[in-house]
């Protein structure tokens, strides 16, 4: 059963940025491993548009699922074998679904990423992440 297995830790660093105060765990159905994101980590939460914010804040009840996104988006390695691009999203869509996001916000999220996070996924891994 996917579950978050520590607290997420965080400090606000400036007006989209966040900090992980303290080592995050994620236990993954999807990628069969725990997905650690370490101290220290940098998170803008979930990466909406600034448009989309009064009905989908980037700090919304998926933020923890939003920050394992982050991390695998970034760092693909961190669990091996490396994940895929839509292993990521399914990681991201099972974790909405352990923290109870309700249907429509999880869809919405979820196509979100899987129609526009093809470029974000594409830019990091051109700069070698």
């Amino acid at each position: 059963m996917p579950r978050f297995l520590t607290p997420l830790v965080v400090e606000y660093l400036d007006g989209r940025d966040w900090r992980l105060v303290e080592e995050f765990e994620f236990a993954s159905e999807v990628l069969e491993r725990i997905v650690r994101v370490p101290r220290g980590f940098i998170t803008d939460f979930a990466s909406i548009p600034r448009f989309l914010w009064p009905l989908l804040p980037p700090t919304g009840t998926y933020g923890k699922a939003a920050v394992v996104h982050d991390m695998l988006y970034r760092h693909p390695a961190c669990v091996a074998p490396a994940c895929t691009w839509e292993e990521a999203n399914l990681t991201l869509y099972e974790g909405m679904v352990a923290l109870g996001v309700g249907w429509l916000t999880r869809h919405a999220i979820f196509w979100g990423v899987q129609l526009g996070g093809w470029a974000t996924w594409d830019r990091y891994r051109q700069r070698g992440r």
